[in-house]
């Protein structure tokens, strides 16, 4: 491949195909991986991507309107698909190998620690969402056991907190290679559609029997805004988006491509799948974690819960690895003996435990996150990255889409962080809804088979005049 170097610009003028090119400066040491399969790495791609962020979608359908929030949910899908291209195509144009050495390459050491804080800020709030999701989830969960009341051991959300975070989430987040994790993402997005087709059996059986909120049906509300926060949260996925481009076999531009594509697609049309089921079911009722809103005594709802966790479980140590990656590069010039790799990990996983244990509000940490890490991570650094980067005069058009993205960026920002602020959501944690002791006891002894004949009776019945 014939490159030219700057050297007063430090960027890499390519003469070959760029659909093509291989990012070189960065070599991995054969200990660490860099054997990731397409599969594996799309995988890894679209279980980051409907993490914790998938159960909040349904309220954001609540805040925006139904189909408005549809309309949002799939633009800021096209522009997180956009800027994650962004993002490899300006480590390309720098010669960089990580979201911090390119931010660092563009706008020098304060640009480096601003992201590194962002980047570092994100993931952390992640795994403290994950750890709240697990202990609310779990301990209804266990509470079906006979026997297993609500003073039980495993009712109790610290328990179950530490219990997962010694069993599954420390040992899976030891690991050094992101690729090793292709198998355990297969198994969380298989948990994830066990849940996508538990909220739609839900939507058939259980929504009818909940009276409609005012004006459930509005084509937009006013805090569209927040809608947008939330969707932020569910779809960012760039901190991590350079850690999976350097594990896959052939790191090339043509490859990103495809896996980018297929997993923002995928990701994109359960997401918006989940959020009208979820919606539509309990329409302005609808809670910032939707399993709040099912009924504790909901046996298919238990068997969505029990899902839920264990993909929670398993996308954790996806986070883990952009957190351990940030401090690695900031304070250990990217480089961590073994016995750093362990403390480090044990350390940053040690401090979301305790913060998770005392803090279970989820809704809020979903919003502030989405607006305050995850708009800039998606929005402004990589457009404002590639603007800076790419040769040209700024009104051209391969900068128009990148700077319409980043004016967006700032908007939604700014003005999602004021409505955060003015309005924020409640907390209704383990309260049971009004309708659940209004409802026949039949809905919720539902298994998956009868669900199914229920759906089938419901449709047929539907008097669409």
């Amino acid at each position: 491949m014939d490159t030219k170097r700057n050297d007063t610009s430090g960027l890499i003028h390519k003469q070959d195909d760029e659909r093509n090119f291989i990012l070189t400066p960065h070599s991995k040491d054969p200990d660490e991986g860099g054997t990731s399969t397409m599969t594996a790495a799309s995988f890894n791609f679209i279980n980051s991507i409907i993490g914790s962020g998938l159960i909040g979608l349904p309220y954001s359908m609540a805040q925006a309107g139904l189909p408005l929030g549809l309309l949002l949910l799939f633009l800021v899908a096209y522009i997180t698909d956009y800027s994650i291209i962004l993002l490899i195509k300006g480590g390309n144009l720098s010669g960089t190998h990580s979201y911090q050495s390119l931010v660092h390459r563009t706008f020098g050491f304060a640009g480096f620690l601003i992201l590194s804080v962002l980047q570092f800020l994100y993931p952390f709030i992640a795994m403290i969402s994950y750890n709240i999701i697990t202990g609310d989830t779990m301990t209804k969960v266990f509470q079906r056991i006979p026997g297993v009341g609500a003073g039980h051991l495993l009712a109790n959300r610290h328990f179950v907190i530490l219990l997962s975070t010694i069993l599954f989430t420390i040992p899976l987040s030891l690991y050094r290679d992101v690729a090793k994790l292709g198998k355990v993402s297969l198994v969380s997005m298989l948990l994830t559609l066990a849940i996508v087709i538990m909220v739609i059996v839900r939507a058939a059986t259980l929504g009818p029997q909940i009276p409609p909120s005012e004006d459930a049906w509005v084509f937009a509300r006013w805090n569209a805004i927040q809608a947008i926060g939330v969707m932020s949260f569910a779809f960012i996925c760039h901190h991590n988006s350079f850690i999976i481009y350097e594990s896959l076999q052939e790191p090339t531009l043509r490859n990103w491509l495809r896996i980018t594509h297929m997993s923002v697609g995928s990701a994109a049309l359960i997401s918006a799948i989940f959020a009208t089921a979820g919606y539509a079911t309990f329409t302005g009722y609808t809670q910032g974690d939707i399993f709040e809103n099912y009924c504790k005594n909901d046996n298919l709802a238990t068997f969505g819960r029990l899902c839920y966790g264990l993909s929670i479980i398993t996308t954790f140590p996806l986070e883990c690895f952009v957190t351990r990656e940030v401090v690695s590069n900031v304070f250990f010039n990217g480089l961590l003996s073994n016995t750093a790799h362990v403390m480090v990990t044990v350390v940053i996983i040690s401090v979301v435990t305790v913060i998770s244990l005392s803090y279970d509000c989820l809704g809020v940490v979903l919003e502030l996150n989405g607006v305050l890490s995850a708009t800039p991570l998606i929005f402004i650094v990589p457009s404002a990255c590639f603007l800076k980067l790419s040769s040209g005069r700024w009104f051209q058009r391969k900068k128009l889409i990148p700077s319409l993205i980043l004016i967006a960026g700032v908007f939604v920002m700014i003005i999602g962080l004021v409505m955060t602020g003015l309005f924020p959501q409640d907390c209704s944690h383990g309260v049971e809804m009004f309708y659940c002791t209004n409802l026949s006891s039949s809905i919720f002894t539902t298994t998956p088979a009868s669900a199914m004949l229920q759906i089938t009776n419901v449709t047929q019945n539907i008097n669409l005049f």
